[in-house]
């Protein structure tokens, strides 16, 4: 038989576990005091994910189980490095990042979020991006101010 027709278990395998980088932000990596501890958390479990795939004796099998951490690895590898710790906002007299924001909309729903970096943000959980559509409109305004998105109208009503 022609080695041509031979299948190489280790090439397939290899292109199988190659994973595509995680996409980066075009954006400035602005990240709170809490949120740069987040990263290298992220990046710590990473690294010992990967680490942990070493004992794995079948080389196919340790580049199936490895291929997440090491994209993981090099993803948080750049957050960290790329962080810009910001300083807790100076005042609350307007909206900036790592404000916390109470804002009442038209249709009565009264929603707050504390604006903080891409790689923390959590809107279930009362977190929004400050690259948001909501957080770029509301970042430089002061309680009592209205802003439009869309078909709704925000009126801040309160900044912690």
């Amino acid at each position: 038989m022609s080695v041509a027709f031979a299948k190489d278990d280790s090439a397939e395998t290899a292109a199988e576990t190659h994973l595509p980088d995680r996409p980066i932000s075009p954006h400035p990596n602005r990240v709170t005091e809490a949120g740069l501890k987040a990263l290298e958390l992220e990046l710590s479990q990473a690294r010992a994910a990967y680490e942990s795939t070493s004992t794995i004796e079948d080389v196919n099998e340790r580049r199936r189980q490895a291929a997440t951490p090491l994209r993981d690895t090099r993803y948080f590898a750049a957050r960290v490095h790329t962080a810009e710790v910001m300083p807790a906002p100076a005042s609350i007299d307007k909206v900036s990042f790592g404000s916390t924001v109470t804002f009442s909309r038209n249709d009565g729903r009264v929603q707050t979020y504390r604006i903080v970096g891409e790689d923390e943000a959590d809107p279930k959980a009362g977190s929004i991006s400050y690259v948001s559509p909501v957080a770029r409109l509301l970042t430089g305004k002061a309680v009592g101010d209205v802003v439009g998105a869309g078909d709704q109208e925000l009126e801040i009503i309160a900044i912690a």
